[in-house]
């Protein structure tokens, strides 16, 4: 049963049967944001509960760290030469991010349900690498590392070198709405209440993010693609690449209020943890699979912590943006309603 369906609580702002519609949101110069959530911005395009979006992204950092790594202009389409020359506004972080995207009826204390339903592609070059003072080993490596990586898309496969075959498995490293206004603008590096820069590799093809709404619209952006990447994410980057991605937007009001993003996977409920300690991190995503099991699963809060220990796995996510994210997995099918997993 999805995640959505458990949150008896809210209530679907579509209605059922109505129809949804389809809407693309091209690499375009004004498109794009780079480097930062803000509420005040300008959402580039408004969608219904329901809808579909197809968002085109361009990779982290934008081409420059590609072509230093020994990809040439030629390399590129047209809308990524754009948008690397014509958006000047840029950071304090590093992601060029397509939107935002304004639901309508969207409210602060809101969930935002993301289904990615397809991740493609955009381009057959990924970067990897490091840079000085970054990653989980700055004391081993004080100086910068780049590899071009080749992207066979037929085979969904990479080398490192011959020998090294890699699987590819693309998803979007930031997902997020905008921050209460108050906030102001914030970096796109660190994640956070709102998602952002998650580096949460299950957030594939047929997972679902849910986020907690922080303002009028939501104004989600997505940005940010991996071809690759394992967990914790160690050297500061994954295979970086430019993906296009479809996405299934549905809002759900009222009912029990989201702190932290929450993912469901088709086999897994995963809670999210982020603080610039590790150890709180974990605390957190823990915290949050046991505030999970006793709204969504009636448990009573023993029986909860108890059976985080013993079918609850812990990961880290990444240990390299400053805030650091664990998440917290566990199997749907522990769960049995009349002899069907739930």
């Amino acid at each position: 049963m999805k995640y959505a369906a458990m949150l008896a609580a809210l209530v679907l702002v579509v209605s059922a049967g109505a129809r949804s519609e389809t809407h693309r949101l091209p690499l375009a110069p004004e498109n794009v944001h780079w480097g930062y959530f803000d509420a005040s911005l300008r959402p580039v395009l408004r969608v219904a509960s329901g809808d579909v979006v197809e968002v085109e992204t361009l990779v982290a950092r934008g081409l420059g760290r590609m072509i230093l790594a020994g990809a040439t202009e030629s390399d590129f389409s047209e809308a990524m030469r754009r948008v690397e020359s014509d958006v000047k506004e840029r950071g304090p972080g590093a992601h060029p991010l397509t939107g935002p995207i304004f639901v309508e009826g969207a409210e602060p204390g809101d969930v935002l349900e993301i289904r990615i339903e397809r991740i493609a592609l955009d381009s057959p070059l990924g970067v990897c690498g490091f840079l000085p003072g970054g990653g989980t080993l700055p004391e081993e490596f004080p100086y910068a590392g780049l590899k071009l990586f080749h992207l066979d898309a037929k085979t969904m496969t990479t080398e490192l070198r011959p020998g090294v075959r890699i699987p590819l498995a693309p998803f979007f490293g930031t997902i997020g709405v905008a921050p209460p206004v108050l906030s102001g603008r914030i970096s796109s590096g660190p994640p956070g209440h709102h998602g952002g820069n998650l580096d949460m590799k299950e957030l594939v093809a047929g997972t679902t993010l849910f986020l907690p709404v922080q303002v009028e619209g939501a104004l989600l952006s997505i940005g940010d693609g991996h071809a690759a990447q394992g967990d914790g994410e160690a050297s500061g980057t994954a295979i970086e690449t430019s993906l296009v991605g479809t996405f299934r937007l549905i809002l759900h009001h009222g009912g029990r209020r989201l702190l932290w993003p929450r993912v469901e996977t088709p086999t897994h409920y995963l809670t999210v943890g982020l603080d610039p300690d590790l150890d709180e991190a974990a605390r957190l995503a823990t915290s949050e699979m046991v505030r999970f099991l006793r709204e969504e699963k009636g448990l009573s809060p023993e029986d909860a912590y108890i059976l985080t220990s013993i079918a609850m796995d812990l990961a880290v996510t990444q240990n390299v943006d400053g805030t650091k994210g664990v998440h917290a997995s566990l199997a749907k099918s522990l769960f049995q309603v009349s002899g069907s997993s739930q």
